[in-house]
Order: structure tokens, then sequence, then C-alpha cells
């Protein structure tokens, strides 16, 4: 009786967690363009306390640009869109690693956080290929 009484009366379904309009590459660009500019500041500043700051900042974008790049990855692409752009995960994966240890987050140098910001435009094509079909 309990199980009919609470029983929900409509079925309601959404393609994300909240309006999809949340959901922009931007933020992970911003945060990429961060890292470069603070990578070409690095190579003309020999000051070390300069330096050091300069890295301690280039890691927390660098972060920041994997959390952007995994909250859509995970919250916004579907598997429709996977199934339709079977690149996507990988383009995914090699823009986070570029973001990285082994990319952004561990150089100061200005093309690999070049190359990052290529991977990201690379996923807003998409993203937006996508919000024009939504």
């Amino acid at each position: 009786m309990f199980a009919r009484l609470f029983k929900p009366k409509t079925t309601v379904r959404a393609h994300c967690d909240l309006p999809c309009g949340v959901y922009d590459p931007a933020q992970a660009r911003i945060e990429a363009e961060s890292v470069k500019a603070i990578c070409e500041k690095y190579q003309q500043n020999e000051d070390p306390v300069f330096r050091t700051r300069a890295l301690i900042i280039k890691e927390e974008r660098a972060n920041l640009v994997k959390h952007h790049l995994w909250v859509l990855w995970t919250d916004y692409f579907k598997a429709p869109h996977f199934e339709k752009y079977p690149q996507l995960h990988q383009l995914f994966n090699e823009a986070t690693k570029l973001a990285g240890a082994a990319g952004a987050k561990g150089s100061v140098d200005p093309a690999v956080a070049e190359e990052l910001l290529a991977k990201i435009d690379e996923i807003a094509k998409i993203f937006w290929e996508t919000k024009q079909a939504a």
C-alpha cells in the first residue's frame, strides 16, 4: 500500500542533471589560456621568487582545466554523443593528460599549453555541434 501511495505519478527524463546552459568548454579554455600566459611570463623572468609563484599558480590553473574537462566529459556528454563522435573519449583523455603532470602542469613550455588549447578547441567544436542538434 505504501509503495503505491509514494509511487511517482510522472516519470521525467532529462539530457543532463542541470539545464545544459551550465556547461561550456570556455571555462577550460580560459584556464588553459592562463596556463599558457604563465608559461610565457615564466620564460621571460629570471627572478626565483616570481618563478616559484608562477609555478604554483600554473599548477592551480592546470588543475582547473582538468576539472572543467572532467565535468564536460562525465556530466554533459552522454552515450549518444560518444556514438556519434567516437573520437571524443580519446580527445578528453589526451586533453586531460596535456593539462596534467605529463603536460602543462609539469611543463613551462608554452608550446605544451598551446597543444592543450588545440585539444580543448576540438572538444569545443563537438560540444557546439551537439548544442545545435539539441
